[in-house]
């Protein structure tokens, strides 16, 4: 089975719904997809991703998705890497972005918004709504912390005196946690 935007789609979606299974359950109905095709995609992309003769690096994303919408350098402190940039049709406001560095390796793939932020506030959070960078951008002082699960990022935040958790998948908002009441 030929391995496509599609697939490649129902692969992320499989991870978020570790942390928001109604959204994606409403997304596969959208897509006129099934949990085995969910199942099967991510199945598929993992075993891709672990095997010998499969491509590496931005070849693997191009087998998947066709050539990048964009393709550029980004400065990361000191260190330049290679940025690649598709759309996806379930998030059309989003880019999935590639950065990789100098040998070609995945060094990060998350879901960003081209252009700039959008403006968010605390009410306007709702799953699927906005990227890592909004929130970094909306409330100052937030800092990234490690996921719990693989492609998956929190941003903790104070909010009106209250500490927040903002959890992502591949850089797409899921949910907000309570700081004092959310796992660590």
């Amino acid at each position: 089975m030929r391995f496509g935007v599609r697939q490649f789609e129902l692969a992320l979606m499989h991870r978020m719904r570790d942390l928001e299974a109604a959204k994606v359950e409403d997304a596969l109905k959208d897509m006129g997809a099934t949990r085995a095709e969910l199942r099967a995609a991510h199945t598929q992309w993992t075993a891709m991703a672990h095997s010998g003769r499969a491509p590496k690096g931005r070849a693997m994303f191009r087998m998947a998705l066709g050539p990048p919408a964009y393709e550029g350098v980004h400065q990361v402190g000191s260190l330049t890497c290679d940025v690649a940039r598709w759309r996806l049709p379930s998030w059309p406001d989003l880019r999935f972005e590639v950065l990789l560095g100098p040998g070609g390796e995945v060094w990060n793939q998350w879901l960003v918004r081209p252009g700039g932020v959008k403006a968010v506030s605390l009410a306007d959070l709702a799953p699927w709504s906005c990227v890592v960078a909004d929130i970094g951008a909306a409330f100052p002082g937030a800092s990234q912390i490690e996921g719990s699960a693989p492609h998956h990022w929190t941003v903790g935040f104070t909010h009106e005196g209250s500490r927040y958790r903002a959890r992502f998948v591949y850089g797409l908002y899921q949910r907000l946690d309570r700081a004092d009441d959310s796992p660590a």
